[in-house]
């Protein structure tokens, strides 16, 4: 393989179409193993099985792991992908197992089907094929299975025998949420005897997630406590830059970090690519989908294993159409492909797939029957499906975790590999690109969470007084008891919960669990509900038909009228949103487009935190509470594949309001007065001169005081006039209020003119790449923060200002750490401005500046600069 890898990277480097594109290459050397003896102490029964499975010695890493669990120690386990981090937690819970017969443990594991790959795992190694259950060689103890999966799949007539008989029971923080804390009653023998609790893929468990299962942790803690057991925690975890802090917030227990990765590795060439520029004026880059599927299809044709991984559940499928015409006739294939979903060389893999169909493509990825699979994050994860020959992430995924895990998925034990990023036009995507030390260095990602954010730590105390009667002064996890306190005279007061002496009793008819979502913040939701399709195709959602839920927050955005919402790969138009009931009504369509919500946005200060001069003294960075008001007023059609805007439509939506923590960036003024002397600022209002007035009202009179866009007379307020080349491109007022240069709009239409045809100013531009670049280092998504630039901002006096804040009720976090980075963060987005390039902004620095616009591109470097030497 090694060879393989050789040939095709040297030929990629005589190929002009390809090697002006690989923007970076880095070969990772192969590493030997560093092992050593079983433990003396380890039950013979193990080291049997062990070495019935070809395994004679443990890695270095996998020995700490034992001697620091059998000493008592609560331990992260952060290593490479296919390290062999299983059995750093299966050899001491076997162990105990072993040697206990009433001990019991709990595996917890973010998916459920990494949850069932795992428990084929620990049945291989204990039990015989064909054979009842046995460990070693010795029958279990129990008479019904030793380690099962419970979860929402589990079927109820099995579910019984499982709590009674299970040593290992496999689930998710879901199941452990709603399906067993709750009802603990039935599970008391379990929890006496609990040793044991594994929390696998750590790193998943971030912002809010995390912080929720962080709080479904301290509601375990109490039960198990309650029953007279104090579990030992073992986590494992990817290279993220706080794995001890994150497991400590996790668990709030003492942790210790076992990082000594002792497993073989082969050699791995690891190559960014960027797809060309195909418009130098705009910076427009050739489709990242494209650009993969050619690669792909290399590999293929050279017969090497290939995973493809794509970001959404969409372009898989378009990835999978453009990669079946070319793969039929690929050597030591074992059948053509006939069809989507056919048996052939190339499957795909994603959320919607049967679970017999997803086990079918991993069997055939570790047979080697199926030689390219095309995948979401579903397979990210420890799922075992062999040593694959190359990766090809098509755009980043989002987390430097993330990207090494994807990558990992090439190569197993001594096998060399081949991972390939192609770069999508996103502006973390193009600094990576141009800084490929930020993917080989020490990642800078931090997993934040924070438990004790109100609205979640109150939600999981309903369900912890729901599960037991709290006493009074009792702590919750590590909220002290008077805190815990006020939360539960509030709970009183509500009539959920009922004081009686110095206890507090649950005496609400409702069930608290079900009805709180692990994944929001909010308890509330909107009910996606489904009509028929009023023509062909059939669809398989019947009338009625519930297809899921979204929190109410998102529901403005997501499930506003007329807007796309996907599920399942299958696009559905929003008919209704009925927020007084709670329900958004879809109907099924084959629309070639998507919708993106337009907002507006106005953010007020509630309480500064901290303030500080940021460097250079050119402006002052603070963090603190604010509040965020935004209103949905349309969309935008963009078609899918060519990003084409298809037009816009109009929404009349309440505005909503967020109480929440943001970080700050106010540009002082003698920054301002220098940019602006240079000829480099445009954020000042316009000044349209001492006869706007009139010529307003002239405009407004010429055109009937109707709007020239809709029709719409004034009705009580007086239309807007527009320039039609903005003013900002003009010398002086004069030229620019030329009559012919004017027309009157309504406000919807005004808003739609400047939007298409804007001067986007150089603070916008700044605000456009720090919101990108700040997922960076936060491991968090877009979406988890929100961004707003105002020139004269009510949080600095009138200044001009960037904010950057979480999308999280009371904050989880990001804000506090922006603040902390924010010298780092300006450098970065210096960096990413300066050598991007296009002429005057694009979607990879700074933004577009419209269709007839100016970008800003000039203004923004020159305001990065200012505040950064």
């Amino acid at each position: 393989m090694a060879d393989l890898i050789t040939r095709l990277l040297s030929d990629w480097n005589i190929d002009y179409s390809i090697a002006p594109n690989i923007a970076a290459r880095k070969t990772i050397a192969a590493r030997v193993a560093q092992t050593v003896p079983f433990p003396d102490d380890l039950h013979p029964a193990l080291i049997e099985s062990l070495r019935t499975r070809g395994i004679d010695s443990l890695y270095t890493h996998q020995a700490t792991a034992w001697q620091l669990v059998h000493d008592g120690h609560h331990i992260v386990v952060v290593t490479g992908t296919a390290s062999g981090k299983t059995l750093c937690y299966n050899l001491p819970v076997l162990d105990r197992l072993l040697r206990d017969d009433k001990a019991r443990t709990l595996y917890i594991f973010p998916t459920k089907a990494l949850s069932q790959d795992q428990v084929a795992n620990l049945q291989s190694l204990t039990a015989d094929r064909g054979q009842p259950p046995t460990f070693g060689g010795q029958r279990s103890v129990v008479s019904g299975p030793f380690v099962a999966t419970y979860d929402g799949d589990t079927p109820q007539s099995q579910r019984s025998i499982i709590r009674k008989s299970a040593r290992i029971i496999v689930s998710n923080p879901d199941m452990v949420h709603t399906g067993i804390l709750p009802h603990h009653a039935n599970w008391s023998e379990f929890f006496r005897n609990l040793r044991f609790v594994v929390i696998d893929e750590m790193h998943a468990y971030r912002g809010v997630f995390g912080s929720h299962v962080a709080n479904v942790l301290r509601r375990l803690k109490r039960i198990a406590n309650f029953y007279g057991a104090s579990p030992q925690f073992i986590l494992t975890s990817a290279t993220i830059a706080n794995p001890v802090e994150l497991a400590e917030r996790l668990v709030e227990e003492a942790v210790t970090l076992v990082d000594n990765d002792g497993a073989a590795k082969g050699e791995k060439q690891f190559v960014v690519y960027n797809p060309p520029v195909v418009d130098q004026k705009l910076g427009m880059r050739r489709s990242s989908l494209l650009e993969s599927v050619r690669l792909a299809q290399a590999l293929l044709q050279r017969n090497v294993q290939t995973i493809v991984f794509a970001r959404a559940r969409r372009s898989v499928e378009v990835i999978l159409r453009y990669l079946h015409p070319d793969t039929r006739t690929l050597p030591n294939s074992q059948s053509s492909v006939t069809e989507y979903g056919g048996m052939g060389v190339v499957r795909g893999y994603r959320s919607g797939y049967l679970p017999t169909q997803r086990r079918d493509i991993e069997r055939g990825l570790r047979e080697g029957t199926v030689r390219a699979v095309v995948a979401t994050n579903a397979l990210e994860l420890g799922i075992d499906i062999g040593g694959m020959g190359a990766a090809i992430l098509v755009g980043y995924p989002g987390t430097i975790a993330a990207t090494w895990q994807q990558a990992g998925r090439a190569g197993r034990g001594d096998d060399a590999s081949l991972a390939i990023l192609v770069a999508s036009a996103d502006p973390l995507d193009q600094f990576l690109a141009r800084h490929p030390d930020y993917l080989f260095g020490r990642s800078p990602e931090s997993a934040l969470i924070n438990p004790d954010n109100l609205l979640i730590l109150l939600a999981h105390l309903r369900c912890a007084a729901f599960e037991l009667p709290f006493r009074q002064g009792e702590k919750f996890g590590r909220v002290d008891g008077s805190r815990i306190g006020e939360f539960l005279k509030f709970l009183v007061e509500a009539g959920v919960v009922h004081q009686s002496g110095e206890k507090y009793f649950w005496m609400s008819d409702q069930y608290p669990a079900d009805a709180i979502s692990l994944r929001s913040a909010s308890a509330q939701t909107v009910v996606l509900q489904v009509a028929p399709h009023p023509s062909p195709p059939p669809f398989d959602t019947g009338e009625g038909t519930i297809i899921g839920n979204v929190d109410f927050e998102s529901a403005y955005w997501m499930v506003h009228p007329e807007a796309i919402y996907l599920h399942e790969g299958q696009s559905f138009v929003v008919g209704e949103l009925d927020l007084a009931h709670a329900i958004a009504r879809l109907v099924p369509t084959d629309a070639d487009y998507y919708t993106e919500p337009r907002r507006e946005t106005q953010v007020q200060l509630l309480d500064t935190l901290r303030v500080a001069e940021a460097k250079a003294h050119g402006a002052t960075k603070a963090h603190g509470e604010i509040a965020v008001t935004t209103q949905v007023t349309g969309y935008k059609k963009i078609k899918w594949y060519t990003h084409e805007n298809l037009g816009e439509g109009m929404v009349s939506l309440p505005p909503t309001e967020l109480h929440t923590t943001g970080y700050w960036l106010a540009v002082n003024d003698d920054t301002v007065n220098k940019l602006r002397d240079e000829g480099l600022w445009s954020n000042a209002p316009n000044d349209y001169g001492p006869n706007w007035d009139s010529i307003r009202n002239q405009v407004r009179a010429r055109d009937n005081y109707r709007c020239q866009g809709c029709g719409i007379p004034e009705d009580g307020k007086p239309h807007h006039v527009h320039h039609k080349i903005p003013f900002r491109a003009f010398p002086t007022s004069q030229l620019a209020n030329e009559l012919t240069n004017l027309v009157t709009l309504c406000p919807n239409c005004h808003r739609r003119a400047e939007t298409a045809v804007r001067i986007r100013s150089g603070l916008a531009g700044v605000a456009h790449v720090l919101g990108h670049l700040a997922s960076l280092f936060l491991m968090c998504d877009s979406g988890d923060i929100g961004v707003h630039s105002d020139p004269q901002s009510p949080l600095a006096d009138g200044k001009p200002t960037i904010v950057i804040y979480d999308q999280v009720p009371a904050g989880i976090g990001f804000s506090e750490r922006l603040f902390e980075l924010h010298d780092e963060l300006l450098a970065r987005a210096l960096e990413l401005v300066s050598s991007c390039e296009c002429e005057d902004g694009c979607p990879s620095c700074v933004g577009p500046g419209g269709e007839n616009g100016y970008g800003g591109k000039k203004e923004a470097r020159a305001l990065l600069e200012t505040l950064t030497r």
